[in-house]
This record gives C-alpha cells, structure tokens and sequence, in this order.
C-alpha cells in the first residue's frame, strides 16, 4: 500500500514525487512511455544525433525547484545563450536581441523604439515579480463548506490583493491589459518598428492556437517572461544533455527521497471506492493501492478516459468536456552537417546568433496571417518557425562537426478541416517547414541529414499533448489562475477524495517550471498532516 500513486513521469509528476517522499510518504510514480520526462526529455533521433525532442528550451524551471531538489548535485547545468533571439527581416536586415546590444540593435531600426526599451523591460518587469510570486501559491479557492474555510479563501485573496496594490495604479491597468488585451494592441502601444514587435510578440503566440491580435494573448507574452536561467531574470538557456538532463535530475532527486519509479507502466484506470480515490489499475491488469492518487496528466485525459464517468458531478464532466486544448504546433528535429548560411548574415561558421531563438516570422502582421490561413486550410502556407540549434552550446548532442536544430513551428491546426488525417500530410508540412528555413538560409536544406516529425496528432499519441497542446489547456482568461481546471478546483483537489492534480492543467499553467508539482505536494502534505 503506497502513501501516493503518481499518474505520469512528467517533469511536474517527478517534482511532486519528490517533494513528497522527502517528506516521508511512500510513493511510485507510473510512467507509460520507455523513460520518464513526458515531453521534456532527450533522446537520440538518428544514430549519433540526440536532441530534447519535445519541449526544447530552459527558462521557466523554477530557481526554489533547482535548489530544494538539488538538481545541481544530480547533474543539471544550464547554460545561456549568447543572444536572445536573431530575427530575419522582410528588407534584408536583421535583429538581434540580448547579448547586451538590444539598444543599438533596436536602434537601426527606430531610435524611438530603442529609447522605450528600459521602460518596456521596467514595466514588465515588475508586473512579472509579483506574478513570480503567486506561481508557487495556491490560487484563492472558490469554496462551500463552511465560514473557517471562506475566511482562509479570503486571507490568501487578500495576500495576493496586498502585492497587487504595491504595483501602483498604472501599473496594475497595466496587468489588466496583459490578462485581456492582445499582444499585438499591447506592443503596438509601446513600439512603431516591426522587428522588436515581432521579437516581443513571438512570445504572445508561441503554442498557442491564435493571432498575436487576439484578445488574452497578451497573457501569454507575459507568461513567458517569467522565468530565468542561472539566476538572469527573463533570460533563456540550455540544459546539458537536452531537456531531459532536467528530468532525469528529477528522478534521481525523487529515487534518492525514496520514491519508486516504473516506466512502460501505462495506467487504464483510477480506482474509487465510496467516492475516495484507492489507487489505479495498470495496462497489464495490477491494481496499485494508494491513500492518494494524483494525476500529471491533462485533465481531459484523467477525467475523460480514467475516471468514471458516474463519479464526479455532471458540471466537472461538463467542464473537462469543453476544456479548450489548441496549440497550433509543429514539432520537428533535424540533423545537420553544417550551420545554417543566413542571407541576412552570411556565414557558417558558429556564431552568436547561432546559439539564439532564431525567430522567422518577421512581422505581427504575418503571424496573423499565417493564423488565419491556418484556419481555412489546416496549415499556414507561410508558417511561423522558430529555430535554435542547441549544439552550439552543447557538443554532446551531435557528431563532431555536424549539429541538431529544433523546430518549433506555428501555425497548424490541431484537427483538420473536412476530416482530413495529419497521418496522411505530416511530410507535406514537414517538407514546408524545411523549405521555409531555406528560404532565409539556402544550405539548410541541402544541410538535413535526417529529421524526426511530431505533428499535432504525433505529439497527442506521444506525448499526451491533446491537440498538440504543450500547455495542457489554453493560457486564456476563463483557464487561469482559480479557473484552472475549474473554479472550486484551482487547489489541486478534485471532486474526488483522495485524487490531486499536479500537472501543468493546474495554476501556474504550461512549461517546464516544476511549480504545479511543487505546488501539489504541499497541499497532498497539508490534507495529510489533517488526516493524521
């Protein structure tokens, strides 16, 4: 009998796993696939190539995570990039952002706009502090039950209410812009050139199913400036080994707590007897009991496919019916004997804008058209790539003079129209999104050695990424925050006793920032610490 069953390796299930039997409880976390990470994991996709073949970049892992895990002693090292992000432009130029040359970069295209950066960063900046803070606090429960726990609803709405005020008044109009503004009106606000909106605005769409000009998405910019690397507020880096360096520190962290970890360990059900969850019934037929359940998968998953129906109430179903899960993503990664030759910026050899986010979608204007194509046709015809080529951090991940890139591509329909199969056109979109590359770097594609695909669909089978939705649930106003998964559930519990929530279906939301994990496991501690 475990203290805690864990649906799912994921890197949010290994966290709560962790926090949890450093606490004492016996725990064992299921994991279907081979080896455990979920979409954060390294793998080698053609023989001496490896790469974090789903999600792919280090921001938003949490610095409370790194430390309490001390995932340094289990092996993690991140590195930074040596720029930002490099943006091809329509008439022949480019931007560069990071490195430390942002201002001048910006500046060849509007002294204006490079004038408004410190402010833009300053403004952003603080709005992000205070939301840094509510990522590892339960968010304010809408509860019955009685007056003792609406007084506790109200003390942390009221603690959250306190940091709020310490933003000032503009700049609290500020956060309501970005929670319900788009984030093309947001930047159009602050900038009047394309490359810097376009740089900024990437992350307003970036696996998400919407235009840069659709209202909330405004949110998702502001999500994607919450993290840091190697203690650099907003900046982004590399793990050593991929992605799934981060993961398999998490194991070992979570394994030297005493938790058990199983892989090629699929779970078909969630046992509940008198409506308390008592554990699950695996793939081979084991049944595992367990005081607790708790699911790192996205809600859709636990309560369409592992719960019965008849054990929740019709509204919960009703919600995780209609849960909205839409990506629009692409996942691609290649092998390559050489770097990239950009028109732009000629030349193979490494370079700083080799180690970037390669951004190719060089306006707002044609992110948003690349959207809407992407509703009438099933795929953009000029889709949205970014590139990064993580070997020029990390020579462990390629042959010696031969490289790998991910591509993270946009915009793609997560179904397509007239019930056409992803099955049937990923190598057309596969091959569209190579020759978009090209169009910017004309050796990429005579460069490709080999590459490995993941449409919407590949990442669903794969990854359990409905829809290909690496968020779990869209970042939008009515999925955040206390209405994530639903209001009356944003603190990890469900209608279920006994059955918790721990994955990136729950406050803060998608990434790789181990918090709902975190999260999770103090409110599992909590109820346990009551039960004893």
């Amino acid at each position: 009998m475990y203290d805690a069953v864990i649906i799912g390796g994921g890197h949010n299930g290994l966290v709560c796993a962790a926090y949890l039997a450093r606490a004492g409880l016996k725990v064992v976390v299921l994991e279907r696939r081979g080896v455990v990470g979920g979409a954060a994991v390294t793998e080698e996709f053609h023989p001496g190539f490896r790469n974090s073949v789903a999600a792919y970049t280090v921001s938003l892992l949490h610095p409370k995570v790194i430390r309490d895990l001390d995932l340094a002693a289990h092996g993690l090292k991140v590195v930074l990039r040596k720029v930002a992000n490099f943006l091809p432009t329509e008439d022949g130029r480019y931007l560069k952002v990071g490195g430390g040359n942002t201002h001048a970069e910006v500046a060849r295209f509007s002294p204006r706009d490079a004038d408004k950066l410190d402010a833009y960063g300053a403004e952003l900046e603080a709005i992000a502090d205070v939301l840094r803070d509510v990522v590892l606090q339960t968010p304010p429960n809408v509860v019955t039950g009685g007056v003792l726990k609406a007084v506790g609803e109200l003390i942390k709405a009221g603690s959250l209410a306190k940091r709020l005020r310490g933003l000032g008044i503009d700049r609290q109009r500020r956060l309501l812009d970005l929670f319900t503004r788009s984030a093309g009106d947001f930047l159009d606000g602050w900038f009047e050139s394309d490359p810097i909106k376009a740089a900024y605005g990437f992350d307003g769409v970036v696996g998400t199913y919407a235009s840069p000009y659709t209202p909330g998405s405004a949110y998702v910019l502001l999500h994607h400036c919450l993290g840091e690397a190697n203690g650099v507020k907003g900046a982004w880096g590399h793990a050593i080994g991929g992605m799934g360096a981060i993961t398999q520190a998490m194991a070992r962290s979570a394994v030297a707590a005493g938790a058990e970890v199983r892989v090629r360990t699929a779970v078909c059900e969630v046992t509940i007897e008198r409506g308390r969850a008592t554990g699950v019934v695996t793939g081979s037929g084991e049944h595992i009991r367990a005081h607790r359940v708790v699911s790192n998968l996205n809600p859709k998953l636990l309560f369409l496919q592992l719960v019965d129906a008849g054990a929740v109430p019709a509204e919960f179903r009703a919600r995780m019916e209609q849960w909205r899960c839409a990506s629009g993503t692409f996942r691609m990664n290649v092998a390559l004997s050489d770097l990239p030759d950009f028109t732009v910026l000629p030349g193979n050899a490494p370079a700083d804008h080799h180690t970037s986010g390669i951004i190719l979608a060089p306006t707002l204007q044609y992110m948003e058209r690349a959207f809407f194509d992407a509703r009438a046709f099933g795929w953009s015809r000029q889709p949205i790539v970014e590139m990064l080529i993580p070997s020029t951090l990390d020579d462990s991940l390629a042959p010696p003079g031969k490289h790998v890139a991910s591509l993270f591509c946009q915009h793609v329909a997560p179904e397509l129209p007239n019930g056409m199969s992803w099955d049937d056109h990923r190598d057309t979109v596969a091959d569209l999104m190579i020759e978009t590359v090209n169009a910017h770097a004309p050796n990429f594609k005579a460069s490709v050695i080999a590459r490995q695909i993941f449409s919407p669909l590949d990442l669903e089978r794969t990854f359990g990424l409905i829809g290909g939705d690496i968020f779990h649930g869209t970042l939008e106003l009515g999925q955040l925050f206390s209405a994530r998964p639903m209001l009356g559930y944003a603190d990890y519990r469900t209608p279920i006793v006994g059955l918790y929530q721990c994955g990136a279906g729950t406050h803060p939301g998608g990434g790789v920032t181990g918090a709902p994990g975190h999260n999770a496991a103090r409110e599992i501690l909590r109820d346990t610490r009551h039960r004893h």
